[in-house]
């Protein structure tokens, strides 16, 4: 339907806008054109070209429509941006130094964030289509949608040097949605980079995953590394992974704006009491029912439980902890490969090293599985 030229009405749509986000629970509401950045899409095909998006194959299959709203829906003449708080109550860095609890990352602490901020984008669309007489879109992360380029170029915030949105209010706290409409909105104006010298979130990465200032190498990545990456965990990282079994936010949470969001909010979405600080002991027990259940509605779900067991007997691997060598044992006969090959590991790290030859010894030759023998393999030599 034809985009919306009355400025008069556009901006009594604009402040429709305005009020059905906020009390839909949203903290943050801006407008973009739809036109292109030529920036983005150049940033983008660098990124791939260097191979820094490692196994997400989708990236590089998606980086055409990923250039501009216009690439994913030609008709697009406008972007409305929203942004929901989901800061933590606590400092998450805290967490890291208690090796017994396993740290999940703050934003999959709650109900998938896809399934709660979907359903109220899709509210306000169909509310703004009725009102607007235009067409739209709704886009929750799910689609090839470049959300942190477009908040930026509609104010909400801008992109940091850990390549995340920051906000002035809201820190690097902030799910975003989108909703993409025919009808042509006022926007807003862009965000100005507000890093200034800061380097707090380039320092603080376990494995530097940072190459330069607003560069990520997402193979180097925490965050990548527990939630995309489908395989073992290579050896060069898993001493830095430490007890993160679920993501890292540790370059989010040492942002120094996070102060603001601390002080002047509070978050929208709150955590489940159960998944702040996991035992990881009590993690290691989870067969796959159990693994479902206990994440039901979760984010963490959806790597499956093979790939949750893998990180959480890295993080048992770093504990320390002796009480722990029990559950890893018993994992050695798990049906996964994954989760085998990481059991040997983390024995390696636990259990005295003549003790873990004798184990490998018997183990070595009965494994049919040539990933598992390579783990025991270069654990072995890790260990003499």
């Amino acid at each position: 339907m034809a985009g919306t030229e009355n400025p008069g009405k556009a901006a009594k749509l604009r402040g429709f806008l305005d009020r059905e986000a906020r009390q839909a629970g949203f903290d943050a509401v801006a407008v973009a054109r739809a036109d292109s950045d030529p920036l983005v899409a150049a940033r983008l095909a660098e990124f791939v070209a260097h191979g820094r998006h490692g196994t997400m194959e989708w990236m590089a299959e998606t980086a055409q429509r990923r250039q501009s709203p216009r690439s994913l829906w030609p008709e697009a003449n406008s972007v409305i941006m929203l942004g929901m708080n989901y800061g933590p109550q606590d400092d998450p860095l805290a967490l890291l130094e208690r090796r017994d609890r396993a740290a999940i990352s703050v934003y999959a602490r709650h109900r998938d964030y896809h399934d709660v901020i979907k359903g109220r984008l899709k509210t306000i669309a169909q509310k703004f289509a009725a009102r607007s007489e235009a067409e739209v879109k709704v886009f929750v992360d799910t689609a090839p949608v470049m959300e942190k380029p477009l908040a930026q170029a509609a104010g909400i915030g801008w992109q940091g040097k850990h390549t995340n949105l920051v906000s002035r209010e809201f820190g690097s706290w902030l799910f975003l949605g989108s909703i993409f409409t025919t009808a042509e909105l006022e926007p807003d104006a862009l965000e100005a980079d507000h890093c200034g010298s800061c380097r707090a979130c380039l320092d603080i990465c376990p494995t530097d995953a940072f190459p330069a200032p607003y560069q990520l190498d997402a193979r180097r990545c925490i965050s990548y590394l527990t939630i995309e990456h489908k395989g073992p965990i290579p050896h060069e990282f898993r001493h830095a992974i430490g007890n993160r079994i679920y993501g890292c936010d540790d370059c989010l949470a040492v942002c120094p704006w996070n102060k603001f969001a601390r002080e002047a909010n509070e978050a929208k979405l709150k955590a489940r009491e159960d998944l702040v600080a996991p035992q990881i002991a009590a993690l290691l027990e989870l067969d796959d029912p159990a693994f479902r259940e206990q994440f039901s509605g979760s984010p963490v779900k959806r790597i499956g439980r093979d790939r949750f067991i893998r990180n959480v007997l890295i993080a048992a691997g770093n504990s320390g902890d002796p009480g722990l060598v029990a559950a890893c044992r018993r994992l050695l006969d798990d049906p996964s490969p994954l989760v085998r090959g990481a059991a040997a590991w983390a024995l390696s790290q636990l259990i005295d090293a003549r003790d873990f030859a004798k184990l490998a010894a018997g183990r070595v030759n009965q494994e049919g599985d040539r990933d598992v023998r390579n783990e025991w393999q270069q654990a072995l030599q890790e260990t003499v």
